[in-house]
């Protein structure tokens, strides 16, 4: 970036001023510069986060910190295991619930949200609520981190558990994952999550 600007008309601003603010310029984009060549050597720093929640509601932040994360320069995993593992799986994480009892955000009282049909009732209450917002779907997140280099890795212990097959899961998630490469990779990184 050119330091060639011109003076400013502001009386207020002294030719200290504006050298003092280039200076600081140049500093920022030294900085930014330093930080792109971390991720280009891949010395980024790792975030590991784990996903152990399967509901509709805790889909989000784990694929929405994943993201971010990602687009902030950092290496992210995601170890997706137990109930966590049903928002990788292609056709179930299309039927993500809501669960309406010992949510206590739910607008309704453990009481009425234990009636049969509640569950349903309520997820699609917050269906609407994402639509109307315009927030992106499970499927689109999972496409944003994928495409973001996110790391999405599935337990290989629950896809057994569960007798899921590795096609039942997004283009792009890493199968055949244990609890020991995400101990390790938790042991590595800068930032450990549990969601």
């Amino acid at each position: 970036m050119s330091t060639d600007t011109p003076a400013s008309s502001d009386p207020a601003a002294s030719p200290e001023d504006v050298r003092e603010l280039q200076s600081r310029i140049e500093e920022l984009e030294t900085e930014l510069s330093d930080l792109r060549s971390d991720v280009d050597d891949g010395n980024a720093d790792k975030m590991v986060i784990i996903a152990t929640k399967g509901t509709l509601d805790m889909a989000y932040p784990p694929l929405i910190l994943a993201s971010t994360a990602a687009a902030f320069g950092y290496d992210v995993t995601v170890f997706h295991t137990f109930w966590g593992l049903e928002i990788l799986h292609e056709e179930n994480s299309k039927d993500l619930q809501l669960s309406s009892v010992g949510n206590p955000n739910m607008p309704v009282p453990n009481i009425v949200g234990a009636l049969p049909g509640m569950d349903r009732l309520t997820t699609r209450m917050m269906r609407s609520k994402i639509e109307e917002n315009d927030v992106a779907s499970v499927e689109e997140l999972i496409e944003t981190a994928v495409a973001s280099g996110v790391d999405l890795q599935a337990c290989q212990m629950t896809i057994d558990l569960l007798d899921y097959d590795e096609d039942d899961f997004y283009d792009g998630v890493t199968t055949g994952v244990g609890a020991a490469s995400a101990f390790q990779d938790m042991v590595d990184a800068d930032i450990q999550l549990l969601v």
